[in-house]
């Protein structure tokens, strides 16, 4: 049993901006189920939104954001938010972090969806995520312990409700306990719960469960985002094209070549994710398929090295100027509830990154805010934390109950695919139904002790499914990532109001509220 003052769960952007701003006086444990640079931030192609440039204004990227979400987000964080990002960007400066710039020197500046200006900062063009990380790294310092290959099964609480700590277990079986009176979720988002996703192979829900089981409120987990354009081979995905290539003036076009988009939106190629993502969802459904015409695009392989080498690697002929496309879950709208400081409604309990629900996205995620977000809220959490005195933990861990028990649970591949099919894109109150009764025909045990860590990413990931359908069928209209075809409309009533779940401890079962909740 080791003791900290803070752990973090999870090496991504958010949990190294957190890291490399805490004071050096702190001890701070790191815990991560693979290895630090195994993330969804490591991979990121896009790039971090900023009004940094002379005819932009934080103002305008609130209101992108505002009109990405479906107003339903909250506008004080949303506006924080804006406000601070072009600090961010220049801190990443000051750190040493190579952006991409001009050859004159100023920053360039690129245009995604949903966009009104080109505020979009990338570095090495499509590898932005890597640049960033690697930065971040080199301002971990020597109060920091980073564990690799720590699958956290389990937040500890004490009689009163507060985590003081967490449970692990190694690949070989070896289960650990570490204690510290601050705990920090932030290992990441739910991708890997469908069948088609961008999203890295450990992000499987494992932080939103934590929070769930220990007693956290979550909200907004109906809200899903599709990213419209992962690589199609043969109907298989094989990982992210980057919106900002649609951005260089890429187009979306059928087999005969006619631009889909047009008509469909005002932005076009640019339009909202979950727009792009249910046009091209539907071409597909009626048999057809989807390209992504880069031809227009002079020196992709330069500007796009990233997309460039997933192509070939995979047998696409670049030459010809085409890339099949089709869309895969890409981003958790919702999450565990948090304030503008990351506390969770547990006490001693904090969340950070996708996983965390701080208002900023609402229905539908503006695209390159989430890497933004993860810089922000990770320095906004270390300032709250650099602020209170040390803590002392006197709770003692638990007893490892190590005994055997029979498991019956769906496989991997059984909860991705009924997820993509039944929870997916497009959603009905029959196919939510036969889910959730589905999900919920296997029990959740009390003691994860004696479980494999193949048996807990299974039951991790069943909850998780069972969290975003339970959310799907009680929102009862159709808004951003969520579409219901059964509602295909926003209703006005539904405006401001929110899904809240958490645990029921009596029975064990999710028990769902709605709600509009204040954030800060």
């Amino acid at each position: 049993m080791e003791q900290a003052d803070v752990i973090i769960i999870g090496s991504g952007i958010a949990a190294l901006q957190l890291i490399g701003n805490l004071r050096r006086d702190l001890n701070v444990i790191v815990l991560t189920k693979s290895q630090v640079k195994t993330s969804n931030s490591f991979l990121a192609q896009g790039g971090v939104a900023a009004a940094v440039g002379a005819d932009d204004n934080p103002y305008d990227h609130y209101k992108d954001t505002m009109e990405a979400g479906r107003g339903i987000n909250d506008h004080e964080a949303v506006i924080q938010l804006t406000k601070q990002a072009p600090s961010v960007i220049h801190a990443l400066i000051e750190g040493g972090c190579d952006l991409d710039r001009h050859p004159q020197g100023e920053l360039k500046l690129g245009r995604e969806g949903a966009h009104s200006s080109n505020r979009i900062v990338h570095g090495g063009g499509d590898q932005t995520g890597r640049r960033i990380v690697d930065c971040l790294l080199k301002k971990v310092g020597p109060n920091v312990r980073v564990k690799e290959h720590e699958f956290v099964y389990q937040l500890l609480t004490d009689e009163q409700g507060c985590c003081y700590g967490v449970r692990s277990k190694h690949p070989g079986g070896t289960v650990k306990s570490y204690l510290a009176p601050r705990v920090v979720l932030a290992n990441g988002g739910c991708g890997q719960v469908y069948a088609a996703t961008s999203n890295a192979e450990t992000v499987t829900g494992d932080g939103l469960v934590l929070g769930y089981l220990a007693g956290a409120e979550l909200i907004d987990m109906e809200f899903v985002q599709f990213h419209p354009t992962l690589l199609s081979v043969a109907g298989n995905i094989k990982g992210l094209i980057s919106e900002a290539v649609r951005g260089e003036g890429a187009c979306l076009t059928d087999e005969e070549g006619t631009p889909i988009m047009k008509g469909v939106h005002p932005l076009g190629d640019l339009a909202p994710r979950h727009i792009v993502a249910q046009t091209i969802y539907d071409h597909l459904r009626q048999g057809g398929e989807v390209l992504l015409d880069i031809s227009s695009i002079a020196n992709f392989a330069r500007k796009f090295p990233a997309v460039t080498r997933l192509c070939e690697s995979n047998g696409i002929a670049m030459e010809k100027g085409k890339i099949p496309v089709a869309p895969g879950c890409h981003f958790l709208m919702g999450g565990i509830r948090t304030d503008a400081a990351g506390r969770t409604t547990v006490k001693g309990l904090y969340a950070i990154g996708e996983m965390a629900c701080t208002g900023v996205h609402g229905a539908n995620r503006l695209a390159s805010n989430s890497l933004l977000e993860g810089l922000v809220y990770g320095k906004r959490l270390a300032d709250h934390i650099n602020h209170q005195s040390k803590k002392i933990i006197c709770s003692k861990a638990p007893r490892v109950m190590e005994e055997n028990r029979e498991l019956s649970l769906p496989s991997i591949k059984e909860i991705q695919h009924s997820m993509m099919e039944r929870v997916g894109i497009m959603r009905t109150k029959n196919g939510l139904k036969l889910q959730k009764e589905w999900l919920e025909s296997y029990p959740v045990p009390e003691n994860l002790d004696a479980l494999s860590i193949t048996q807990l990413s299974q039951l991790f990931m069943l909850i998780t499914a069972n969290l975003i359908t339970t959310s799907a069928l009680a929102r009862k209209e159709s808004r951003g990532g969520h579409f219901r075809t059964d509602y295909p409309f926003e209703r006005p009533e539904w405006q401001h109001k929110h899904i809240q779940l958490h645990k029921n401890r009596k029975q064990g079962e999710i028990y769902e509220s709605i709600n509009a909740p204040a954030f800060t």
